[in-house]
C-alpha cells in the first residue's frame, strides 16, 4: 500500500466521519439536548444545505493546514492541534458566511457540538491508523525502502533513528560510503552496497526505492548536489541531512547572541535535572513492585539451590557510567566455574563484536536456561539500581575486556548510567549485533524523555513473556 493509497482512504475516511460527525451533532442538539432544552424544533432536512457547507469548508481548512499530509514520527498530540485547528477555522468561517446570508434555520450550539464530534471522530480515527500502520510496519508490511548515502556519523545518526523507529515504515536496504576510509559505519546487518558514486546503478535495480537519505560531509557540495540530480532523474525522493561538521543535531545547539546567530555543541549526555527525574522514576516503581519481585525472587533462590551445587547469586564486574566500575549482580544460571570454560567455547561464539553469545550455551543449568530466557536472572539487579549503580532503563552495562575492544564511537553508550532494559531489549536483545545495540544505545541518550522510558518499561513486558532473542 502506497503513501498516496494511505492519504486517499484517509481523505474518504474523514469525509465519512466528518458527515457522522454532523449528523452526531444534530442528534445531541436536538434529540439529546445537551446543555440547552431545545424551544423550536428543526429537521434533519433543514440543514442538509448548511452541512454541504461545512464538508466544503473543512476540505478547504485540512487542506491548507496540511492535515492530510502524513508526518512520519509525529506525536498524535501534534496531529490532534492541526486537526482542531483546521475545525475551528471552517467553523468560524460558517458562522461568518450565516452572518451574511441569515438562513431561517441555523444553531450556533449546533456548531459547538459539529467542532467537537468532528475533533473527537478524526483524532480517534488518526489514533486507529497509527495502531494499525505500527503492526504493519512491525511485520514489514507497507514499509518504504530507503537507501543511506553516506558513512560518518550523520549516516549512523539516519540508520540509529531508522532502527530504534520503525513506526516510520521505512526499511534500509543498505548504504553506500561517502568513499573515504570509513566504510563500515557499524549498520550491523544493513548491507554495504558500494560508493556514493554507485547511487544509479543501485536506483535502476531498486525500481521500488522509495527514498534516498543523502548524509555526505558539508564540504562535498557538488557531489551532493548530482545526487539530488540521479534521485530526481529516477523519480525517487531524495533528503539531504545536513552533517553540521559530522555531528547529530540532537547535539547542536542554536543560539542568538545580541543578534548574531552561533551554533554550539551539546554534550550527548541526559542533564542534571533529567537524571534526578530518571531517578524519582526508578525509585517510584521499585517501591511499587518491591513485594511481587522479593516474593518471585525467593522461588528462584530455592529453585537454584535444588537445581545444581553453587552460590545463587553471581557477581561480576561491570562498567558504568563514564568508565567507572561495580559489581553487578544476578542469578546464577550456569554452573559454577563457568567463566574458566569461556576461552575454550570461544570458537562457539555467536555474537560479533566484542560481545560473548551462544544460543545453546553448554553451561546453563535446567533452572538457569529458564530464567535466562525469562529475563529472570536479571531479577537482583534491582539492588543496583536501588544503590545507584544502574538504572531500570539505560544501556547494557559492559564487562570490561567488551570496552577495551571498544572503537571510538561505541564509547558513547557509556556517557550514561547502565540500565536492566533498553532499546535493544525491545529490539530483538541477542539477535541484534554489537554495531545495532551501540547504535540503539546512543539514539536513546540523544532522545531520552521520561515517556520514552515508560514505552521502554511496557514494551519490555510482552518480549520478556515470549523471550523473543534472550539467551
Amino acid at each position: 500500500m502506497s503513501n498516496t493509497r494511505i492519504r486517499y482512504i484517509t481523505i474518504l475516511t474523514d469525509l465519512i466521519l466528518i458527515n457522522l460527525a454532523f449528523a452526531t451533532a444534530y442528534i445531541a442538539r436536538y434529540q439529546w439536548q445537551w446543555l440547552r432544552p431545545v424551544i423550536f424544533y428543526q429537521p434533519y432536512s433543514a440543514y442538509l444545505g448548511q452541512q454541504l457547507v461545512y464538508n466544503l469548508l473543512l476540505i478547504l481548512t485540512f487542506s491548507q493546514s496540511r492535515v492530510w499530509r502524513r508526518r512520519r514520527g509525529e506525536f498524535w498530540i501534534d496531529e490532534v492541534s492541526r486537526i482542531t485547528y483546521a475545525t475551528a477555522a471552517a467553523i468560524t468561517l460558517m458562522m461568518a458566511i450565516t452572518f451574511f446570508v441569515q438562513p431561517d434555520t441555523f444553531s450556533r450550539l449546533m456548531l459547538f457540538w459539529a467542532l467537537f464530534f468532528t475533533v473527537l471522530f478524526i483524532s480517534l480515527s488518526r489514533l486507529v491508523r497509527r495502531l494499525i500502520l505500527s503492526i504493519l510496519y512491525q511485520r514489514g508490511i507497507v514499509v518504504d525502502r530507503v537507501l543511506i548515502v553516506g558513512s560518518g556519523e550523520a549516516g549512523r545518526g539516519v540508520i540509529r533513528t531508522l532502527m530504534a523507529r520503525p513506526d516510520l515504515g521505512f526499511k534500509a536496504i543498505g548504504y553506500l560510503d561517502d568513499g573515504t576510509e570509513e566504510n563500515n559505519i557499524g549498520s550491523g546487518r544493513i548491507p554495504h552496497l558500494g560508493s556514493y558514486q554507485d547511487l544509479e546503478k543501485i536506483l535502476q535495480k531498486e525500481p521500488k526505492l522509495h527514498t534516498v537519505f543523502i548524509a555526505l560531509p558539508g564540504e562535498m557540495h557538488r557531489q551532493i548536489s548530482d545526487l539530488l540530480y540521479v534521485c530526481y532523474r529516477y523519480g525517487v525522493r531524495a533528503q539531504v541531512v545536513p552533517d553540521l561538521l559530522q555531528m547529530s543535531l540532537n547535539r547542536v545547539e542554536f543560539n542568538n547572541m545580541a543578534g548574531i546567530p552561533t551554533l554550539g555543541v551539546r554534550d550527548i549526555r541526559i542533564s542534571r535535572s533529567q537524571q534526578i527525574l530518571k531517578r524519582m522514576l526508578d525509585l517510584t516503581l521499585i517501591a511499587i513492585g518491591a513485594i511481587p519481585a522479593l516474593i518471585l525472587m525467593i522461588i528462584i533462590a530455592i529453585a537454584i539451590k535444588l537445581d545444581s551445587p553453587g552460590p545463587v547469586i553471581y557477581s561480576a564486574e561491570r562498567v558504568g557510567r563514564n568508565g567507572k566500575r561495580f559489581k553487578m549482580y544476578k542469578f546464577r544460571s550456569m554452573v559454577v566455574g563457568a567463566d574458566e570454560q569461556k576461552e575454550a567455547l570461544k570458537s562457539l561464539n555467536e555474537a560479533d563484536g566484542p560481545i560473548f553469545k551462544i544460543k545453546d550455551d553448554p553451561r546453563l543449568t535446567r533452572v538457569g536456561r529458564i530464567i535466562r530466557r525469562l529475563s529472570l536472572d536479571e531479577l537482583p539487579q534491582l539492588y543496583n539500581v536501588l544503590v545507584g549503580h544502574m538504572s531500570l532503563v539505560g544501556p547494557r552495562p559492559p564487562l570490561p575486556e567488551e570496552v577495551a575492544q571498544y572503537k571510538p564511537w561505541h564509547r558513547q553508550r557509556l556517557s550514561v548510567i547502565g540500565g536492566l532494559t533498553g532499546l535493544w531489549q525491545v529490539s530483538g536483545r541477542s539477535d541484534l549485533t554489537f554495531d545495532e545495540l551501540c547504535l540503539l544505545d546512543i539514539y536513546y541518550i540523544e532522545n531520552w524523555s521520561l515517556a520514552l522510558d515508560l514505552r521502554i518499561l511496557l514494551q519490555t513486558i510482552p518480549h520478556t513473556l515470549f523471550g523473543k532473542g534472550a539467551y
